[in-house]
């Protein structure tokens, strides 16, 4: 097994920490990096709202209903990098304000959407997805330097446990606003323009906020070589590699769980639920990744993330073939409570992926961002199975994502142990 020494990672694009090591120094600066993980937590759980919306309105298959999720996650592939480069030139600060009012534009696209069709909607995905991965390369690195290394998975799981709450309120309010209205209108792409425009609207008064606080500033460290002074590339760090395809394969298998769930919810032989109905359902699936990122935060204090990993990766296969193989409340219970075992996951891979990295994190941040773009194509990928196989089969392919979790946790198991 890969030894990583648990010294202080440097901040993304090649930033280093400031002297200050400890959490308490910083606590003001984590609550308003933690609005950031709140906003963008419930625009993409709306995602989970619109996709069996947009599919009725346009009687799209499952393929192309997915293509909401392939063109939200394809922006981080596509921007990761270009987003790390902005960050390096405006600074963690301007270039999260930078980040909302591009979610803000993308925001404001969805009601020219309402009128132009299927395709402009798709572009106003990308552009808000690209906004909120300009927040997604600036606020995970930069939570991790916030405090000592070992309690790095720790910070990233009370963020986003908030992320979690985010995604919690998301599902019900849009089921509220866009789902439960009766008579024409449900039917129509018009539904959507308020609360959009209710987003842009809170976006860009965010980034009027992010502007005047005052943060913390992380110096420009480029040339600080700290535990990866002697690889010349962030990829020559296995662990990096290996938490990359984990990140792929984990927001894949949560994004896909997500978009299904409420036409997984509205089987026949599984609850039979309206689109209204079921998406109460959803805010539950989410609110399990909330409770159980607020455990992980306590947990991984004194239990190693690495092992935290495994044993929650093995109790999701066990819930997904659950679901897949089983029917009625059994089945609908199993597939919502997948959502607790998701709540450590992204952190954690994130956080063990990064450590160690030195004057690499930033480019190492850049690739475990571009590796979000599992969203875009696991989804992708079960709608054809769901299209061929029926939705219910379509869940082997999540379990199977899990599974490279539980190996990622049990090879480094160690990682982080407190000493």
């Amino acid at each position: 097994m890969e030894h990583v020494s648990p010294r202080p990672a440097a901040a993304a694009s090649g930033a280093a920490a400031g002297p200050a090591t400890s959490d308490s120094g910083h606590s003001g600066a984590l609550v308003i990096v933690t609005v950031l993980f709140f906003m963008w937590g419930l625009i993409t759980s709306l995602n989970d709202i619109l996709i069996p919306h947009l599919k009725a309105i346009y009687t799209l298959s499952y393929v192309q209903a997915m293509m909401v999720q392939f063109c939200f996650f394809g922006a981080y592939f596509i921007v990761s990098l270009p987003a790390g480069a902005l960050i390096r030139r405006l600074g963690y600060q301007r270039g999260a304000v930078a980040g909302l009012l591009i979610a803000a534009v993308g925001c404001a696209l969805f009601y020219p959407a309402s009128f132009g069709g299927y395709g402009l909607f798709l572009l106003a995905f990308f552009v808000l997805a690209s906004g909120i991965t300009v927040l997604q390369v600036a606020a995970n690195p930069y939570v991790t330097v916030l405090g000592p290394a070992r309690t790095a998975s720790s910070r990233l799981n009370l963020t986003q446990a908030f992320n979690s709450l985010g995604t919690t309120i998301g599902p019900a309010a849009g089921g509220l606003l866009i789902l439960s209205i009766s008579g024409a209108a449900a039917g129509a792409a018009s539904t959507v323009r308020g609360p959009y425009l209710a987003l842009a609207a809170a976006l860009a008064l965010l980034a009027l906020f992010f502007l005047k606080a005052r943060l913390p500033r992380i110096e420009d460290g480029e040339d600080l070589a700290l535990d990866g002074e002697g690889h010349g590339s962030a990829w020559a760090h296995r662990h990096l590699v290996l938490g990359a395809i984990g990140i792929f394969l984990y927001v894949g298998a949560e994004v896909s769980i997500g978009s299904f769930l409420i036409n997984f919810l509205g089987e026949g032989n599984i609850a039979g639920l309206a689109h209204a109905d079921a998406a109460r359902y959803v805010s539950l699936y989410w609110a399990g990744a909330m409770i159980g990122r607020f455990i992980g935060f306590v947990v991984m204090r004194s239990v190693s993330p690495g092992r935290t990993l495994a044993f929650n990766a093995l109790v999701a296969i066990a819930l997904v073939l659950t679901a897949t193989f089983g029917h009625g409340s059994v089945a609908m219970w199993a597939i919502l409570a997948v959502g607790l075992c998701n709540s450590i996951m992204f952190p954690t891979v994130f956080s063990m992926a990064i450590h160690g990295l030195g004057r690499h994190t930033g480019q190492g941040s850049g690739i475990l961002c571009m590796a979000i773009v599992g969203g875009a194509i696991v989804p992708f990928a079960q709608g054809a199975l769901a299209d061929h196989l029926g939705v219910q089969l379509s869940f082997l392919l999540p379990a199977a994502c899990y599974a490279f979790i539980l190996y990622f946790g049990a090879r480094y198991a160690s990682m982080y142990v407190k000493q």
